[in-house]
């Protein structure tokens, strides 16, 4: 279960958002376990469940958040080129939900395209591109912020 908390953390970056992503999948997988008890990885079923998910309560309007204030100041650059947690989370901040999901499931989740395109409901190719594009957004953002 710790892994689903954790997966949740990348998709959405907040604990407590991850608990409730947790919590719903829990109450979803109980819902339909007679077809879930004869699914035979049953892990993917379980994480198609959190990010799907999360993809939904991300589409709903109460869930969008506006800025306010200022913004903060950027972080302090390591001069290891190392990037910490808060630069990574900031990096996967930047991407659109579906290409966020497809470089979490391909990267963080090591899933296979296939797999992760199970989960998704869409095409290999579509996984393939998403993931493409992320990578890239994250790799000129990256450059931007050791420029900076």
């Amino acid at each position: 279960m710790e892994v689903w908390r954790r997966t949740g953390y990348l998709l959405c970056r907040d604990w407590h958002l991850a608990d409730d992503l947790v919590s719903i999948t829990i109450t979803k997988l109980y819902r339909h376990w007679k077809r879930a008890s004869g699914v035979e990885h049953l892990d993917a079923y379980v994480r198609r469940i959190l990010v799907r998910t999360w993809l939904s309560e991300r589409g709903r309007s109460w869930r969008r958040e506006e800025l306010s204030g200022e913004l903060p100041e950027p972080a302090v650059e390591l001069n290891s080129g190392v990037l910490d947690r808060a630069q990574l989370f900031a990096l996967l901040d930047a991407l659109p939900p579906g290409r966020r999901a497809a470089v979490v499931l391909r990267i963080y989740c090591d899933l296979s395209v296939e797999e992760t395109a199970a989960i998704l409901g869409c095409s290999a190719g579509t996984v393939k591109s998403q993931t493409a594009r992320g990578l890239d957004t994250l790799r000129a953002r990256l450059a931007e912020t050791t420029l900076n």
